[in-house]
């Protein structure tokens, strides 16, 4: 009897244990081991071609937090798992879910397993826990039509205020907007300088049905990088599975907005690291002369400001640039100012050297500074940059070099002169008069212009307008009109002549000629009226009773008793002088 019952007690213990093998959901620790794992389910099914998630928990037996690495082994030979998070710290008495993830190859056959070992080790890769999981293959469901679609309809960070060193949980809301069921829903959220807490970024949702919703949270601690952030992406990957095994995966970009912290009490807050350098920034320009020609000399005047966080020492600025050992973003370097080639090829200093000291510049102020330059006489039109380099250094004596660029335009205008070709003479007033009026070209090139007009106040000026076309260099043309003055004095003749300049922008050229009308001229009383022959004579005046009386006398005496006749004037011809014809150019 007593035989009988030792062997019924070891079939039972026997029993026992194979039950544990077979049905055990939870894999039991070593006594005293740090950390446990366990499984809601070790034993799952797939289709060839699918891919089964197993969710681990893990759980901290000690007072102190504890790093751990997970690893897992495949003893069928299929695709090696992977485990999402693989690295984490987990903190003393707290638990942690993971999720392993073994794909099912496209070739597995029907009826065939495959049993994955998971590890569970410590920094020293000591093992701490382990646990199997058994994946099987089944057949291939019935083809269902339409396919699973997650997407996130709403998302947000709750009503708190976020900056730098504070924590919030991030609520995202997904819907299956398919046709199908989502099965095996998985979201892991990334970002950069967001840090995820409790769960490592990585959040479960089952199984979502056709047209329904799930909201999932995770909680994010937010790095000192985004101090002077306004608004940073964090990226959530979804991925989800259908009926017959097919992984789907959808990528969201979640934009999170960063506020400045609350200043209440005295809760500690985030103090940003801001680099202290100046930043010098030309913000005007402007020249003496206007417009800029080649041979010119002008003036130059910079606008400097210093937009930076720190004030800038020993500011200098060199014309043209040409600065070695710095970059455009100021890096400090050691030592003064080097002998760098500048480009002054169209524009070149005169009067001193290309580098001018300019003295220390304060944060947020203003200093101008003037450097006297001449336009190359061999610079064609066109828009020119120069390069402006400022040397300094900053309040820990560190070299920064901050290059600038200004557009100056160079211009070829027309240099042209207008006069008369001969002695115009004698200007009357109240009596037409020829202008003979020439333009010539004084340049050293061909010039096209328009319109040239004639006008004066208090005169009519007639056959005033002609279009004048090219003009050669020492080329003329010549424009006769004519000039009526209403009252003697000075006259301004005004001439207005029209072209477009290099940069195709309407111009005009004005020049002004100075006359002197002479007054009116008086015509004598006894000069009027016309004879015959050309002759003027006077109109003839009844004889007197005395006149009578005389001439009697006169015939008495033999002296001529004829009558007095008047006199007759005759009309001197004209010679007109000879003008030689003006060729025109």
């Amino acid at each position: 009897m007593k035989n009988w019952f030792r062997k019924l007690s070891s079939l039972s213990i026997v029993s026992l244990l194979a039950a544990g093998l077979i049905f055990n959901t939870v894999a039991a620790a070593p006594r005293g081991a740090s950390v446990s794992v366990s499984a809601a389910k070790t034993s799952k099914s797939g289709v060839p071609g699918s891919t089964v998630n197993y969710r681990l928990t893990l759980t901290n037996n000690e007072a102190a937090d504890t790093a751990v690495k997970i690893s897992v082994v495949s003893t069928g030979g299929w695709s090696t798992p992977v485990v999402v998070p693989a690295e984490f710290t987990l903190a003393a008495s707290a638990s942690e879910e993971v999720v392993v993830n073994v794909p099912i190859p496209e070739t597995a056959i029907t009826g065939q397993n495959d049993v994955a070992t998971v590890y569970v080790k410590d920094s020293t890769d000591a093992v701490l826990a382990t646990i199997q999981l058994t994946t099987k293959v089944e057949a291939s469901a019935t083809s269902v039509p339409g396919r699973p679609l997650i997407t996130i309809s709403t998302y947000n960070t709750g009503s708190a205020k976020l900056y730098a060193g504070s924590e919030f949980t991030l609520q995202v809301t997904l819907r299956n907007d398919g046709q199908a069921q989502a099965n095996n829903v998985v979201v892991v959220f990334e970002g950069a300088d967001f840090f995820p807490r409790e769960t490592g970024g990585v959040r479960t949702a089952g199984t979502i049905a056709a047209g329904n919703s799930v909201t999932v949270s995770q909680k994010f601690l937010i790095g000192d990088a985004l101090a002077w952030a306004n608004i940073a992406p964090i990226r959530a990957t979804v991925s989800y599975s259908d009926a017959l095994g097919t992984v789907y995966t959808e990528t969201f970009t979640l934009s999170v907005v960063i506020t400045e912290p609350a200043w209440s009490g005295s809760s500690a807050t985030a103090t940003p690291n801001v680099p202290l350098r100046p930043q010098l920034v030309v913000i005007g320009y402007k020249t003496d002369i206007e417009p800029l020609q080649p041979g010119s000399i002008f003036t130059l005047t910079l606008d400097v400001k210093n937009l930076g966080t720190s004030d800038a020492k020993g500011v200098s600025v060199v014309v043209g640039g040409g600065v070695t050992g710095g970059d455009d973003s100021g890096t400090p370097q050691p030592g003064g100012i080097p002998a760098g080639q500048g480009d002054l090829t169209t524009f070149a200093p005169i009067g001193s050297s290309n580098v001018v000291f300019m003295g220390d510049i304060a944060r947020d102020s203003v200093m101008s500074v003037s450097q006297q330059l001449v336009v190359n006489v061999t610079a064609a039109p066109g828009a020119y940059t120069l390069k402006l380099s400022f040397v300094y250094t900053d309040e820990k004596g560190n070299r920064l070099v901050d290059d600038q660029v200004i557009t100056l335009l160079v211009y070829s205008l027309p240099m042209v002169e207008v006069s008369f070709y001969r002695d115009p003479g004698m200007f009357t007033a109240g009596m037409d008069n020829i202008l003979p009026l020439q333009i010539i070209n004084l340049g050293k090139k061909t010039y096209v212009l328009g319109n040239m007009k004639v006008t004066a106040e208090n005169a009519d000026v007639y056959n005033n307008v002609l279009m004048v076309g090219a003009l050669d260099p020492g080329g003329y043309f010549t424009l006769d009109a004519n000039l009526f003055p209403y009252q003697e004095g000075p006259l301004e003749l005004k001439i207005v002549i029209n072209y477009t300049d290099d940069f195709n922008q309407p111009r005009v050229i004005e020049q002004v000629i100075n006359l002197e009308i002479q007054p009116a001229m008086d015509m004598p009383p006894d000069m009027g009226g016309e004879g015959t022959n050309g002759g003027v004579i006077e109109e003839p005046q009844p004889e007197t009773f005395w006149q009578k009386v005389l001439r009697f006398f006169k015939g008495l005496f033999g002296l001529g008793s004829g009558k007095e006749e008047p006199p007759v004037y005759e009309e001197m011809p004209i010679e007109e002088e000879f003008i030689p014809a003006i060729p025109k150019g």
